[in-house]
């Protein structure tokens, strides 16, 4: 190897911890062309994950579990290649302690929203990466905060650099998760995290409903908030929010909510709190 491309190569690794990702455009802006990235593989200082993206190897003897971590993943995305995504729904609120998803017959899901690499999907991992645009908040980031996590082994690396993974406030998540109603989430899941959210805040809440482009997403809002009558609730106006006009059919075989005007499962079409059926 000539003495120029030593030259990158220490910069290279001063930059990418052990165990992180990066991209052929990512490793082009450094300087690092076509043939070094092809050296560097060979020798062993990077690892091919797939065509155009590579990880820089774990020391030798360094214990972690097989596969990515889709923790240290995301920190790439954020810290090193500067892609705008975070962490949210479900995911997040797992992460800040309000879910513990298991998946059921599958891989484990982690839910990123943003602007994510069209390689993303492709990788090779144990855990199932779901992509969202931002479109909920029409690209607004409020309510995106750096969450504290363990990421397991890797967390010596990381927590040395001072990096955290950035995620949804538990607020504007629960509006993200909200919004996978009904196909991709499930009513009685969404119902027991909620029972969970006794200390959100009221006036983030109203800030991120007001900035919340769907109506279907408020309405939802209000109808398990109402259910669960937590101490934030009575901070919250719904006559603040835009709820629409006119009734929303969401659930085939449904019920109306009489508060509210979405079709939801019967159970959830109450206005007395107890969960039991509507009279209405």
């Amino acid at each position: 190897m000539n003495h120029q491309r030593t030259q990158r190569l220490k910069p290279l690794l001063d930059k990418v911890p052990p165990g992180f990702v990066v991209d052929t455009p990512w490793l082009k802006a450094q300087g690092i062309d076509s043939k070094s990235i092809h050296n560097y593989v060979s020798r062993g200082w990077l690892e091919r994950i797939i065509r155009g993206v590579y990880r820089r190897p774990l020391p030798e003897g360094f214990q972690t579990s097989p596969g990515l971590s889709w923790e240290i993943l995301l920190l790439s995305l954020q810290w090193l290649l500067k892609h705008d995504v975070h962490l949210g729904g479900e995911s997040a609120l797992d992460i800040a302690g309000y879910a513990h998803y298991v998946g059921l017959g599958g891989s484990p899901r982690i839910h990123v929203y943003g602007r994510a690499p069209s390689w993303l999907k492709r990788l090779p991992m144990q855990t199932k990466i779901i992509t969202h645009r931002s479109t909920l908040f029409d690209d607004d980031l409020t309510g995106v905060m750096h969450a504290g996590q363990d990421t397991g082994q890797p967390a010596q690396l990381v927590n040395a650099l001072g990096w955290s993974i950035k995620a949804s406030s538990p607020e504007r998540a629960i509006l993200e998760a909200l919004d996978e109603l009904p196909h991709r989430a499930s009513f009685n899941y969404l119902d027991k995290i909620f029972e969970g959210l006794t200390t959100l805040r009221p006036q983030h809440l109203m800030r991120l409903l007001t900035l919340c482009r769907s109506v279907k997403v408020r309405r939802l809002f209000f109808v398990f908030a109402d259910r669960h009558r937590h101490p934030w609730r009575k901070h919250l106006d719904p006559s603040e929010v835009d709820l629409g006009s006119g009734p929303r059919a969401l659930v085939s075989g449904g019920r109306m909510h009489p508060a509210y005007r979405i079709y939801v499962p019967g159970e959830f079409a109450t206005v007395d709190g107890d969960g039991g059926d509507s009279h209405a």
